[in-house]
């Protein structure tokens, strides 16, 4: 049953704790499976693929097929009706231009002491991208996962995406084409990232995964950091709404559930301080619920982990923010920035009521990859900065070592390292002539 609150009861902070603890997502115990899995692929490669693909996805492929030709790529993209092409390339070129302006610069410079230092910014080599497969599988995520690497500079990017039963959805490869992707192959699940992750006769390694997948993607992803970078392990979809008495019931509604249809796992919850908004609001979920293409997953949804909470001000609103941490933050209130500037944990915020949250998910331009299950309270969403590397840069001259190598020889010898001690005590001695 919906959760509803309120601030003012002497059971809130109890009830509050029960729906932050609540456990929305069931995540069976694969692991043992997944490191079989892993562990065939390293040992057999394209064999062991293959044989996976034909168990699992009822597909039938040789190492020459495990990737798409462009002559099919070319094919399938043909299929995709002219309205979707133009709104994929508009999205696209919205999120291009978004992820160009994050792009961070080097720096170099000489300090008081003589030393030369800095940093410089470098992309992974490559990169690959798990697509959930099916027609069910979403282009939206294919734009907002290859686009960014590819402002990066990662010069070779893969694409895994499973085809069950040898069945492509043309608009996930017509958002690879846009988005700049060089390869794409028609395997999923922790083999797929398996062969990302260590390669196999036909499938060259990456440098880092990212993108949603199953249980067995997550657990085979968990299992591969370290040998590779990823992005994050994503849990279901969230979204917090805090709203003032000025609001359209059904547009809150509709934002609420907008998530809600994701996954019956899904959470979405509601902040206001108004009692009869809260009211309207309820009433307009409902009877949204009754006509919902999705409406049995939102049913769910709205059902086991759906919240509405009644706070005194809108101060109260932005602590409770904090504490929920959503993956996605609207604010529809009067003056949403003012409000902004106290909700510091969030990994998207949409601000405004003509701001909805799916907006974000398509044609804003930030990226939709974003921190769920309270992880914004330290983490980011997916940026260029995922698949860039940091180098850093010093350079000594000989008046600068004089000047501070002797404090590196002292910290050296507190730590017992003589060699590092050393290596600078060589040199200084060489300046003084010894």
């Amino acid at each position: 049953m919906t959760y509803f609150l309120s601030t003012d009861t002497d059971d809130f902070e109890t009830r509050f704790t029960e729906l932050l603890g609540a456990k929305r997502e069931d995540s069976p115990d694969v692991d043992d499976t997944v490191a079989a899995i892993i562990a065939d692929v390293r040992a057999r490669g394209d064999a062991a693929l293959i044989e996976l693909t034909a168990k699992f996805d009822r597909l039938e492929l040789t190492p020459q097929t495990l990737r798409f030709s462009e002559a099919e790529v070319d094919a399938l993209i043909a299929q995709v009706p002219t309205r979707e092409r133009q709104a994929l390339e508009r999205a696209a070129e919205r999120i291009r231009a978004y992820h160009v302006r994050q792009m961070p610069g080097n720096d170099k410079w000489t300090d008081p002491d003589g030393a030369t230092l800095g940093w410089r910014w470098s992309a992974v080599s490559a990169a690959g991208l798990y697509v959930p497969g099916g027609l069910a599988s979403y282009p939206s995520s294919v734009l907002m996962n290859a686009i960014p690497a590819k402002v990066a500079g990662v010069e070779r990017l893969a694409i895994v995406v499973p085809t069950p039963g040898g069945v492509a959805n043309p608009l996930v490869l017509l958002a690879a084409r846009i988005a700049g992707v060089d390869e794409i192959y028609r395997i999923g699940g922790a083999q797929a990232v398996a062969a990302l992750a260590y390669g196999t006769e036909s499938i060259a390694p990456v440098d880092k995964i990212t993108g949603p997948g199953n249980a067995f993607v997550a657990a085979a992803k968990r299992r591969v950091f370290g040998k590779v970078g990823i992005d994050m392990i994503a849990g279901p979809s969230e979204i917090l709404v805090i709203a003032d008495k000025d609001n359209d019931p059904d547009w809150i509604a509709l934002d609420l559930l907008s998530q809600a249809e994701h996954d019956e796992s899904a959470q979405s919850l509601l902040i206001t301080d108004s009692p009869a908004l809260a009211e309207a609001v309820t009433a307009a979920v409902e009877k949204r619920l009754e006509t919902l293409e999705r409406r049995q997953i939102a049913r769910k949804s709205w059902d086991d982990f759906g919240a509405v909470i009644i706070v005194r001000d809108m101060a109260e609103a932005a602590e409770l923010s904090n504490r929920i941490a959503p993956e996605h933050l609207e604010l529809c209130v009067a003056e949403p920035e003012a409000l902004a500037e106290h909700c510091i944990h969030a990994g998207a915020l949409f601000l405004g009521a003509w701001t909805p949250e799916a907006i974000g998910d398509y044609v804003g331009g930030p990226n939709h990859v974003l921190p769920t299950a309270r992880s914004a309270r330290f983490s980011s969403g997916l940026s260029v900065l995922d698949f860039l590397k940091r180098t850093t840069i010093a350079r000594m001259t000989p008046g600068a070592l004089a000047a501070i190598g002797p404090a590196a020889e002292v910290l050296a010898q507190s730590e017992s390292l003589e060699a590092h001690g050393l290596s600078v005590r060589a040199r200084l001695d060489k300046l003084n002539g010894k």
